[in-house]
């Protein structure tokens, strides 16, 4: 048995100790976490010896559930700044200019859209983050979610059939 056989079976020998049915309930929590993802928490879920449509479909809801809670919530402090505001800019003086950053970031969802975004923002940052981004800066919740929907089921199939695909004829396992 090679090394990455052996360390497969060692993981595999302790997920086995965790109830069945906590298993993809991990793998879901995992999910949700920045970095990691649908992605890796599918891998984590089929190194582990789960069916591979179980881990993809546990891995993909737990990083949907966190970037539906990412969403409602910058959604709620974005309409708390913008209220807060105009309210103040009927008082104050003239607002300063938008940083080079913002500028960068709307010429780069003006030649994108929210659908380019969502699907090529996980190659350079998290899901998540890409997700408060795009509603920070004024995008509809609803346009964000859907496609932030369309990216983790994307990146979690192709994820998921690249390791199955490996662990079946690489690994042997």
């Amino acid at each position: 048995m090679n090394a990455l056989q052996e360390l497969v079976t060692n993981f595999q020998d302790l997920v086995a100790q965790v109830p069945e049915i906590l298993r993809p309930l991990i793998v879901m929590l995992a999910g949700t976490i920045p970095f990691v993802e649908g992605e890796v928490a599918a891998m984590i879920g089929i190194v582990g010896g789960l069916n591979p449509i179980v881990a993809a479909i546990a891995a993909a809801s737990g990083n949907f559930l966190c970037v539906l809670v990412v969403v409602l919530l910058t959604s709620r402090a974005r309409t708390a700044v913008v209220n807060r505001a105009s309210a103040s800019q009927d008082d104050a003086a003239p607002s300063k200019p938008e940083s080079k950053g913002r500028q960068r970031f709307k010429r780069w969802l003006v030649r994108f859209g929210v659908p380019g975004a969502s699907i090529l923002g996980p190659l350079a940052i998290p899901t998540q983050f890409t997700s408060a981004i795009l509603v920070a800066s004024g995008t509809r919740r609803g346009w964000v979610l859907l496609w932030q929907a369309v990216a983790i089921v994307i990146w979690t199939t192709v994820t998921t059939v690249s390791i199955w695909a490996a662990m079946t004829y690489v690994v042997g396992v």
